[in-house]
């Protein structure tokens, strides 16, 4: 049987950073407000003029170089965003160019936070089905583009940033991805959302969220949906190496971890310098982890998201 196997991952992050006291300077906040409520010390705001589809070239360069492929090696790309550079074509079709990879496929997957877990499960069931060998899976975000700064309940919350993880076919073996789960429930649609873009409604828009729901059901759904895949794989809480959590807040992160049994030790943190960056977060912890030595060949890895829509779902990785 083909599984998806990690054979590189990639990061990168905006050059300029906002402190909690700079944002301090211009709303009613403080570093010591945000980071008691959530964790967050600073984040990454992308400059002028600088696109989702730099950020996702960039970590896609990077996930490649460690892979030891190139652009053209690849058979699809899924871009996970919910800040296209445009309505149309698909940022993924900037990134293929970008790349040099004339064939192929390459399509965008919006689930907001959730957006890599969807892209991941999208890229390993073509692979598992021998539609492609190579795979580059990307979450890339400009959030600070949708944010109300006068907000101060959401534009503390956010950054930009991007990630990617290449993925080969490989026949047999113990390592890949196991499985992924993916869920949805559109009666919370208005828990989350932006209120216009550019879609049908012809308008701009701002992130809108209602926090204390959005907070209630990420504990649950992200801990309940890391059971299902743990379950579903005959595997228990101390099997796992490392749970690699979206970066939404840490005490989403420390409440989920408790749901797991887990203790932080085992729990994947870039929130603090980060913020969160949506469908960026995991691919981003992923290439940080990678890098500094904690994720190793041979690790149980689970990662768990949840966003607007809601949408909810988790993988498990034998890395």
């Amino acid at each position: 049987m083909k599984r998806s196997v990690v054979a590189g991952c990639g990061a990168y992050l905006p050059e300029r950073i906002v402190t909690n006291d700079e944002l301090a300077k211009r709303i009613e906040t403080s570093d010591e407000w945000i980071a008691q409520r959530t964790g967050i010390r600073q984040r990454h705001i992308a400059a002028d003029g600088e696109l989702t589809s730099d950020l996702a070239i960039a970590a896609s360069r990077r996930a490649l170089e460690k892979a030891g492929y190139n652009g053209a090696d690849m058979d699809i790309i899924v871009l996970a965003t919910a800040t296209p550079d445009n309505t149309f074509p698909a940022t993924a079709t900037k990134v293929q160019a970008a790349l040099g990879m004339n064939g192929g496929a390459a399509f965008d997957i919006q689930a907001v936070c959730t957006g890599f877990i969807y892209a991941l499960a999208m890229a390993d069931n073509m692979i598992r089905l021998g539609q492609a060998n190579r795979a580059l899976v990307i979450g890339a975000e400009v959030f600070s583009r949708i944010l109300d700064w006068d907000d101060r309940g959401t534009c503390v919350l956010f950054g930009d940033g991007a990630g990617a993880v290449v993925l080969e076919a490989a026949e047999g073996g113990e390592r890949g991805v196991l499985s992924t789960h993916l869920f949805s429930d559109g009666r919370n649609y208005e828990s989350l959302y932006v209120d216009g873009g550019p879609g049908s409604t012809g308008t701009a828009g701002f992130l809108r969220m209602a926090g204390k729901e959005v907070y209630r059901h990420a504990v649950v759904r992200m801990a309940e949906s890391v059971d299902l895949a743990l379950d579903a794989n005959g595997l228990g809480h101390d099997d796992l190496n490392w749970l690699v959590p979206h970066q939404a807040n840490l005490r989403i992160i420390e409440s989920t971890g408790k749901k797991l049994h887990l203790p932080m030790e085992k729990v994947i943190v870039t929130v603090d310098r980060q913020a969160n960056t949506s469908a960026a977060t995991i691919p981003l912890a992923l290439a940080e982890a990678c890098d500094d030595g904690r994720i190793v060949k041979g690790q149980l890895v689970a990662l768990t998201a949840m966003g607007g829509g809601f949408t909810w779902g988790s993988a498990l990785v034998r890395w």
